[in-house]
């Protein structure tokens, strides 16, 4: 499986067309050639194994503070932390709670990252862009009703800079608070450390500034995410929370 650019267009918006120099562009900064090049080296792998790979082809390291609080009860939870790099966080986060949770863990995600397809068995799918559709919604109200863990990023997007500097999520959204106490599954909070580059903080502050609605700084999620190489991140687990306490 390789990843094209020019076909993820085509079929995500089949009446438009873009020009070469557009596509190349964005072959260019999502970095197209590496990452088809880590899909070479890692074979069939999918899923866990997939992420595995990829995290030790990038030298990334990770330090679990309080491993012991992730519960070893059979029954379905909610897992909700921060999102500050909005890529290699989500994978750390689905590799360690899988290997703990007897890999049961399944991540809501944008829909554009469906087409990662080692990586479609731990998602499923929301829309960002344009309307919630019938069949995203049926499988979201699967998976709570499911005996999977959910994870979820309460802020729908990664981290941005606020106003005075602060580096910090999006407002979070009480919707895993809703579903925890309609489907009676307790919340188990993380806190994941880490900050994307200055750069990409930049962009995103001055894109709202002038006002502009499309996540431009998204495209650069992936750019992120190889230079999150050689790094070490730290994950922090929390005390689990009971649906009837929420």
């Amino acid at each position: 499986m390789f990843i094209s650019i020019a076909d993820i267009l085509s079929r995500r918006f089949p009446d438009k067309h873009f020009p070469r120099f557009f596509v190349r562009y964005i072959e260019h900064i999502i970095h197209q050639d590496e990452m088809n090049a880590i899909l070479a080296c890692t074979g069939n792998l999918e899923g866990v194994d997939f992420i595995h790979a990829v995290l030790d082809e990038l030298g990334v390291r990770v330090r679990v503070e309080h491993k012991e609080r992730i519960p070893q009860t059979k029954s379905p939870l909610v897992f909700v932390s921060n999102h500050p790099l909005g890529g290699v966080d989500g994978m750390v986060l689905l590799w360690i709670l899988n290997e703990n949770r007897g890999g049961r863990v399944k991540a809501i995600v944008n829909d554009f990252l469906m087409n990662v397809t080692p990586l479609k068995e731990l998602f499923v799918p929301v829309n960002k862009v344009g309307g919630q559709c019938r069949e995203y919604a049926q499988k979201q109200r699967e998976l709570w009703e499911s005996d999977c863990d959910v994870l979820t990023f309460p802020a729908g997007a990664c981290s941005r800079r606020q106003e005075g500097g602060v580096i910090a999520d999006l407002p979070w959204r009480d919707t895993f608070i809703r579903r925890a106490k309609e489907y009676g599954r307790d919340v188990v909070p993380i806190w994941f450390e880490g900050q994307n580059s200055r750069f990409f903080y930049n962009l995103a502050y001055w894109r709202k500034k002038f006002g502009i609605r499309m996540n431009i700084e998204m495209l650069f999620l992936v750019d992120e995410m190889f230079k999150a190489r050689g790094k070490e991140f730290v994950v922090h687990i929390g005390h689990r929370i009971p649906y009837g306490n929420l």
